[in-house]
């Protein structure tokens, strides 16, 4: 596994479990819309989701139901914005206290800046300046080229969790090769405390060193099957990193995706030096 210069090899597997910080965090990678992708079956799972998410201390998610690859042409922009406006009436009645964006985690394609265009593609809720972008896990697709036109346009991609695709998890380094567009690394928060393997452990913890922007999301797509974990990781970076790094991976670059504005970047030894194995 090749990694950036001054981070640790090996990982201790965590215990931390979910508990109150005093934080509000915001999701910007969730399924929780019902019966779309593999996310909840149906309304009832969907609310114990979002029961969920504001348990962990989340209080405005991005719903990101997958799209293009094997779900090309099943849903588009309208009927996930209808979905989002249908599941946050029904936690209006339901009394659960959690805002609901629009967004989607689209499967790298090189159709995508013309379907952004057309509104068939979304970016990330009403400033749609960000992007969630997911890589094939199958095989490795180098986003250069697409990452290039999206920035033409004035849309930053945000890698969707890197540290669990085979070939990055393996390479963290090669991100630096995309740092002109400054996409953004966007974290699984189970992955920082093992949730996902060993590899992807060790990865999540390796990308803090990128020379890009990173950020923390669940990706949960259940109550009790991958649960929120936003507390659990937001914890386990204060702890190795301090407080001002977790806040700024957990909780004010996702609002920033959110709102739109430029994201902070997270390693505190800057642009790190030459990888080696």
């Amino acid at each position: 596994m090749r990694i950036f210069k001054g981070q640790p090899r090996s990982v201790t597997p965590a215990s931390v479990e979910p508990r109150p910080c005093g934080e509000v965090f915001t999701d910007v990678h969730c399924h929780c819309l019902p019966d779309l992708d593999d996310g909840p079956a149906d309304r009832a799972e969907a609310v114990a989701l979002c029961r969920a998410l504001v348990a962990d201390g989340i209080r405005t998610v991005v719903a990101t139901p997958h799209q293009l690859g094997r779900y090309a042409g099943r849903y588009g922009g309208c009927r996930i914005r209808r979905a989002v406006a249908e599941l946050s009436t029904t936690l209006a009645e339901a009394g659960v206290p959690l805002t609901v964006l629009a967004g989607a985690d689209v499967r790298i394609d090189e159709r995508i800046p013309d379907l952004l265009e057309s509104g068939d593609v979304l970016a990330v809720g009403e400033a749609r300046r960000y992007l969630l972008l997911e890589l094939p896990h199958e095989v490795f697709v180098d986003p250069h080229t697409l990452l290039a036109r999206l920035a033409e346009k004035g849309i930053v991609a945000v890698i969707t969790h890197p540290e669990r695709h085979p070939f990055l998890a393996r390479n963290p380094a090669y991100v630096q090769r995309w740092a002109e567009y400054r996409p953004c690394l966007q974290i699984t928060a189970a992955s920082f405390g093992g949730g996902f393997g060993r590899l992807s452990q060790e990865a999540a913890w390796a990308f803090l060193h990128a020379p890009l922007p990173i950020l923390a999301a669940t990706d949960a797509h259940g109550a009790t099957s991958r649960p929120p974990r936003m507390t659990q990781a937001y914890t386990l970076l204060r702890q190795r990193w301090g407080r001002a790094a977790a806040r700024r991976i957990c909780v004010e670059n996702p609002q920033r995706v959110v709102q739109g504005q430029d994201l902070a970047m997270s390693a505190p030894r800057g642009v790190p030096g030459e990888v080696r194995r």
